[in-house]
């Protein structure tokens, strides 16, 4: 029993030594389980991965497993930060490296890299050879624009010309859509595609966004065209901004929504009824978009969101005339007045924190022309 206690003693004594006081894989804060083949601590919802690569990693839980001393030595040998000198010692700085919010399929993929397959040692030239093609080609499953049936798409990646484009078959010269680097951006969404494997590309097709639904039933596959979308994205930003640093341009290759939901809407006079929308608001464009269905193709509108010295304004509505939902939500922008409502205050709250974090934001020069245009659009 001394032994026992002295040893986990020992391991979460390293447990919140700088390195290891996050998850080795994730990212996530107290990783009380561990890799003791691999020697390094790691999320509980890792080490449910990690269990699927038995011949390269064994796991064990720091509080409530039985540590042998040998055990123990190597934990003390190695840890998170010399793992990492290792297993990532190689990765492409597109690479998307997973967080702890992020779903399952890119943990988990990454996990597999990293240690079975040793994508990222530097002992093969796999990664290189796979992301540095002229042309990236995947077949995937596409949702239709006006169904929901998925069906079956070539999608090509250049990074001759940055774009992406899709086929409807093999045979096909010409391609259905050709879609720049621009404006791309790609993110996963499992719940709302109803699928582990779910990625959203969107775009923009004229002045409004556009949106691409497509999933493979296996998570290399899908995680690899992830990535070659982050490589040709990274191609296009240092070409269009050849004096910033890559560390300037990497936060810019993806692009995730601040927040996004249902909301009621009501029209700009105030007498429409109020109408169900799903709504997507972005920090980095600073657009509050929404649509009739989170699957929709096409956005509805557009409301672009500047700061207070602008007369950009949000506020707490407490009582709404008329919709079905009481938790109301008033945006000032110097145009006109939005109100929106939420079903519940919970959503209320996450919405204006959501908004006051953008308003408080300084615009850029970027910003100031992504105003004009969308105002002229109007």
């Amino acid at each position: 029993m001394a032994s026992l206690e002295r040893n986990n003693k020992i391991l979460l004594d390293l447990m919140r030594q700088p390195g290891n006081n996050l998850c080795a894989d994730c990212g996530a804060p107290e990783p009380d389980w561990a890799s003791y083949t691999l020697g390094i601590f790691i999320c509980l919802n890792c080490s449910g991965m990690h269990r699927n690569l038995q011949a390269v990693s064994k796991v064990k839980s720091i509080r409530l497993d039985l540590w042998e001393d040998s055990l123990v030595e190597f934990m003390q040998r190695t840890g998170n930060s010399a793992a990492k000198a290792i297993y990532e010692k190689c990765v492409p700085i597109f690479y998307y490296r997973p967080q702890q919010t992020d779903c399952i399929t890119l943990k988990a993929q990454w996990i597999c890299s990293k240690y079975e397959k040793r994508e990222f040692t530097g002992d093969s030239n796999y990664i290189q050879q796979t992301y540095s093609r002229d042309v990236f080609q995947s077949t995937l499953w596409k949702k239709g624009k006006d169904n929901k049936q998925f069906l079956k798409r070539i999608f090509q990646l250049s990074q001759k010309d940055f774009t992406l484009k899709y086929f409807t078959n093999e045979d096909s010269k010409v391609p259905k859509a050709v879609i720049f680097m621009r404006d791309l951006n790609a993110v996963f969404q499992p719940e709302k595609i109803s699928h582990a494997n779910g990625l959203q590309i969107s775009y923009l097709h004229g002045e409004r966004v556009r949106n691409m639904f497509v999933y493979h039933e296996h998570g290399q596959v899908i995680v690899s065209f992830f990535n070659a979308i982050r490589a040709t994205r990274l191609a296009y930003l240092r070409k269009k901004h050849p004096n910033l640093d890559d560390d300037d341009l990497i936060p810019r290759i993806t692009r995730h929504c601040l927040k996004e939901g249902y909301m009621e809407k009501t029209g700009p006079t105030q007498r429409e009824p109020f109408k169900k929308r799903w709504f997507t608001l972005c920090s980095v464009t600073r657009k509050l978009l929404y649509f009739k269905t989170p699957l929709d193709a096409t956005e509805l509108g557009a409301v672009f969101i500047g700061t207070e010295n602008h007369s950009y304004f949000v506020s707490e509505t407490r009582s709404t005339r008329g919709g079905r939902w009481r938790c109301g939500i008033t945006l000032e922008t110097p145009g006109r007045q939005f109100l929106f409502t939420c079903e519940h205050e919970q959503e209320q709250r996450e919405w204006l924190e959501a908004f006051r974090k953008i308003i408080s934001q300084p615009m850029t020069s970027e910003d100031y022309c992504n105003e004009a245009n969308l105002n002229r659009g109007k």
